[in-house]
């Protein structure tokens, strides 16, 4: 029977000094830079498209960016493959009215899809553009949006019934400009790999929500001294037809619904929300996961205890209070709910796999930065490899949870494959990691470092 051939990412998952030495030739035992030499640096030349000048700073088991993220956006001129028989399968993109070509299809049933880094370079994201993550069916659009109706009951004084042509008449409106993002952003980068879909960095996006403040609508409602967390129950059937089970059903502590920029919100950029977004209603929690931001909203339950609806509790949005061996066995008692997205910075321009005309020696970066609730300090950028450090430009965001849109200018010192990366670092000093750390069975919270790989010539 003939063996069994494995790709690059399976080889240097196992091991990757191991996948050096198999696919490179790089000395295994080696220090961490500098041991690829000789044949292996003519092979691994070779793989991605051309000499690395920086070779010696090249960390030992990293797998070349050109090669680990898999096949160049389509628009972007290809760099050199990797063997046959390692290449990477290419992405099924998304086919959807509305959704603009080039999003990524992670799944189908429930409809899930991401946005590539280099689609992200708008300072405010198209709604074209923005990502898809759905937790059930998708209800039939509701065509009289005032009408939609919610329900805020539980710990209030006054129970509520509000149309949403009420909630526009009733209460101020607010416009922010602020990300919402998967809980399970980034996924795909921890090794052994996670249950759930294998996002990148594109379950991410930043939009003009318009509403008004859930504050508001609550302290209308009256609530009790005893509120404690929100309850969220929408139009979404679970996958399996069940009316009796909800698709997803998550909360937040009353102080996070309390906080000024948590709306209600009927507008996406400008424009009516549209249904695959949650229209006619949603609300958007920023900072916390997306899954709290409930779309097609009909209903908030206060609580007088921690919510635990579909979504709440185990492992399901949590990740682990005490670093567990990647791959055992879970401990519930060991996990905690995911209320602070990780620090994250990207590159939107240029994409991975560019290739840039001989004796290019300047290159213009861009990119965003966001987090959960701390604010970014800081965006770093290297082309050695984590060598050596700049600072990038980042723009003040329009409001608290903005991202930070930023900007830098590189030189490169010859023709040849470079990767570009970037570190963001929230106020709090907390940088974005080398590689995905925090391991936990659900794939939560994983934002290391953002690599893009160019060749020069």
């Amino acid at each position: 029977m003939a063996k069994q051939e494995r790709s690059l990412a399976e080889l240097y998952g196992d091991d990757p000094e191991r996948g050096d030495a198999l696919a490179f030739g790089r000395r295994t035992g080696s220090s961490r830079r500098g041991f690829l030499g000789g044949a292996g640096l003519a092979a691994m030349g070779a793989a991605v498209g051309g000499a690395i000048p920086f070779s010696d700073q090249m960390p030992a088991g990293l797998i070349p960016a050109a090669l680990a993220q898999g096949a160049p956006p389509p628009a972007s001129p290809a760099l050199s493959a990797a063997p046959a028989a390692a290449a990477p399968k290419g992405p099924q993109l998304l086919d959807f009215p509305g959704k603009a070509k080039g999003l990524i299809l992670l799944g189908d049933r429930p409809l899930v899809a991401e946005t590539p880094e280099h689609m992200l370079d708008d300072d405010t994201t198209p709604i074209e553009k923005f990502y898809v993550r759905n937790n059930g069916q998708t209800p039939e659009p509701f065509t009289e949006g005032d009408a939609w109706e919610l329900t805020i009951d539980g710990e209030v004084n006054t129970p509520l019934k509000i149309k949403l042509g009420e909630l526009k008449q009733k209460f101020t409106h607010k416009t922010f400009r602020m990300v919402l993002e998967c809980g399970g952003n980034g996924r795909s980068f921890f090794q052994p790999q996670a249950r759930g879909n294998q996002w990148t960095n594109g379950g991410a996006g930043c939009a003009e929500w318009t509403g008004v403040p859930l504050a508001d609508v609550l302290q209308s409602a009256g609530l009790k001294s005893t509120a404690v967390h929100t309850g969220n129950f929408g139009a979404d059937q679970h996958l399996s037809g069940d009316a009796t089970k909800d698709a997803i059903s998550r909360g937040v502590p009353i102080a996070a619904a309390l906080e000024p920029h948590a709306l209600l919100v009927w507008a996406m950029n400008g424009q009516p929300l549209p249904a695959i977004h949650g229209g006619p209603l949603r609300a958007i929690i920023p900072g916390f996961p997306a899954s709290v931001s409930h779309k097609w909203l009909k209903r908030i339950a206060i609580r007088d205890k921690v919510h635990d609806g579909q979504g709440m509790g185990g492992t399901s949005y949590s990740v682990a209070i005490k670093p567990m061996i990647p791959g055992g066995k879970t401990d519930d008692s060991n996990m905690r709910t995911m209320t602070d997205m990780p620090v994250r910075g990207i590159i939107t321009n240029p994409a991975n796999g560019t290739r840039l005309a001989t004796g290019t020696r300047k290159l213009a970066l861009r990119g965003a930065a966001w987090d959960g609730h701390e604010g970014v300090s800081r965006v770093d950028v290297s082309i050695d490899f984590g060598a050596t450090w700049q600072p990038a430009k980042a723009a003040e965001p329009k409001n608290r949870y903005d991202w930070r849109r930023w900007t830098a200018e590189v030189e490169l010192p010859s023709d040849g494959y470079y990767e570009l990366w970037v570190r963001a670092t929230d106020s709090k000093g907390r940088a974005q990691p080398h590689v995905a750390g925090g391991w936990n069975p659900q794939g939560y919270g994983a934002n290391p470092m953002h690599r893009v790989a160019v060749l020069v010539g």
